[in-house]
């Protein structure tokens, strides 16, 4: 490899790394909804050069976490009951149609899958990789359907979604849901072939959360 080519692979490294820190960082609120990004001082905090972040800034508009807000400036993407509820509103949409397409067209193959991304996300409960684990989980119900275009409208709705838990979290009546059992409801009729439970399950389990996120994010 020559030097131009290994200078341009490490730029490649470090906008990845840019990129998945800073979605990591406004999913979970670090940076705050509506925040203004600065080149500057995110260079500085990730120790990166400031080419990787504005690359970093780019891609992650195209994820709808981040806005231009001028030519050059970015700001983290505003939160909104509204934005929340249509966000809601879009996912259990499509991933019901694409929980449909999944067990319509099952597969040893993706019941072990699912069977196996169940188990780890039970095994990782309270760690700090369940995230990880929980969004395995739910991808892989739907990684069945034959529809490319539509699981990954569904990863991002997903982490649309994450980053309203994350900003609403905290009240007790959302600790008090035995989610263990709606995760459990929802693979249980997945891996019998009943498309119908699976998805009243599925709908059931975003409507109690959209319940509670709209009520938390009323009183913001």
């Amino acid at each position: 490899m020559n030097m131009m080519d290994d200078t341009g692979s490490r730029e490649i490294s470090a906008t990845r790394a840019a990129y998945l820190s800073l979605r990591e960082m406004i999913l979970i609120g670090k940076l705050p909804a509506g925040k203004k990004l600065k080149i500057e001082e995110l260079r500085t905090m990730l120790n990166v050069g400031a080419s990787p972040v504005r690359e970093a800034l780019s891609l992650l508009t195209s994820d709808m976490l981040v806005e231009r807000i001028d030519q050059r400036g970015f700001r983290a993407a505003p939160a909104s009951l509204a934005n929340f509820e249509e966000i809601l509103t879009l996912r259990s949409t499509l991933e019901d149609m694409a929980l449909r397409q999944s067990i319509a067209r099952a597969t040893p193959d993706w019941e072990e899958r699912l069977v196996l991304s169940h188990h780890r996300m039970k095994r990782l409960a309270g760690s700090e990789t369940f995230e990880e684990a929980h969004k395995s989980f739910h991808m892989t119900l739907l990684s069945n359907a034959d529809s490319p275009m539509l699981q990954r409208y569904c990863s991002q709705l997903y982490d649309l979604n994450i980053r309203y838990r994350y900003l609403a979290a905290g009240g007790s009546t959302y600790q008090n849901r035995d989610i263990a059992a709606e995760h459990e409801e929802i693979f249980d009729a997945a891996v019998a072939g009943d498309a119908e439970a699976a998805s009243a399950a599925l709908l059931s389990h975003y409507r109690l959360t959209g319940d509670y996120l709209s009520t938390q994010l009323g009183a913001l």
